[in-house]
């Protein structure tokens, strides 16, 4: 959809976090929070999609827009809106956790591997990496072998070699995704992604999807870019996603959602 073809007619606005909505002190800025309650003032739902776990998300949030937003986190695996009484968790099975786990200590012998398991995170190493992990939390540590029990929410590699077998390998049964400047292996159940949990979200409410607008940077928002009515890329986006967005704004030290927004909301008022 180009600006202007059934925009005023947006009902739903999606926000990823990390180089979108939260800037890069991992804040959100007055500027983008007035303008997202502006949003939901108008009568749209406020949607977060995130890879992130719901702690780092409810920690991240002010709580003036945590309470009135629906979440996607994990990249799909856990949604929750509570006033709908939706919670659908979709993990990893056991099995493929364990056999994805033996594969990565044979072949990629120096990746930091890490699970979440429902708002659990648990690992056989500390980490402390603090541009790809929340500082303030750290993982439970744990043994490989229980670590291959769990049914994962997500699966996380870090310090990683070369991964290509990793997808041909395991590509089918999994959704899996390098973020991060190719620091993150995100993988998750191969059912899930950011535009699954939107769709579960909008089609309680009744919206479609050229009535959705999505904001985000990385690799884990293109799904949602394909399936909505409009999408906007972050300057600081990686090219693969301004090339299919319906438009790129500032960065998210720029406070891009903001523009985006303020000429929505402007235009619904007075359009032309």
């Amino acid at each position: 959809m180009k600006w202007g073809e059934g925009i005023h007619n947006i009902q739903a606005i999606v926000l990823d976090l990390d180089g979108t909505l939260l800037n890069s002190n991992k804040e959100v800025s007055s500027r983008n929070l007035q303008a997202v309650m502006n949003g939901h003032r108008a009568g749209m739902k406020i949607i977060i999609a995130t890879a992130r776990p719901p702690r780092s998300v409810k920690a991240m949030l002010p709580l003036e827009l945590l309470n009135l937003s629906s979440l996607i986190c994990y990249n799909g695996a856990w949604v929750c809106d509570a006033m709908a009484g939706i919670e659908e968790h979709i993990p990893i099975s056991q099995t493929a956790t364990a056999r994805i786990i033996e594969f990565c200590l044979e072949h990629l012998p120096r990746c930091i591997i890490s699970l979440e398991v429902q708002d659990q995170w648990y690992s056989n190493q500390d980490i402390i990496d603090s541009t790809i992990y929340d500082p303030q939390f750290h993982p439970i540590m744990s043994t490989v072998d229980q670590l291959k029990a769990y049914h994962a929410t997500k699966i996380l590699l870090t310090e990683f070699d070369a991964w290509d077998h990793l997808q041909l390998l395991f590509g089918e049964e999994a959704n899996i995704v390098v973020t991060d400047q190719g620091k993150l292996i995100q993988i998750m159940n191969k059912s899930v992604s950011k535009d699954t949990g939107i769709m579960k979200l909008c089609g309680h409410y009744g919206i479609k999807p050229d009535e959705i607008i999505v904001f985000g940077d990385d690799y884990n928002d293109m799904e949602m870019f394909r399936m909505s009515g409009y999408s906007i890329a972050m300057q600081n986006a990686v090219q693969e996603l301004k090339d299919i967005a319906s438009e790129v704004t500032a960065s998210n030290d720029e406070h891009g959602v903001a523009i985006i927004l303020e000429r929505l909301l402007s235009e619904r008022i007075s359009p032309e």
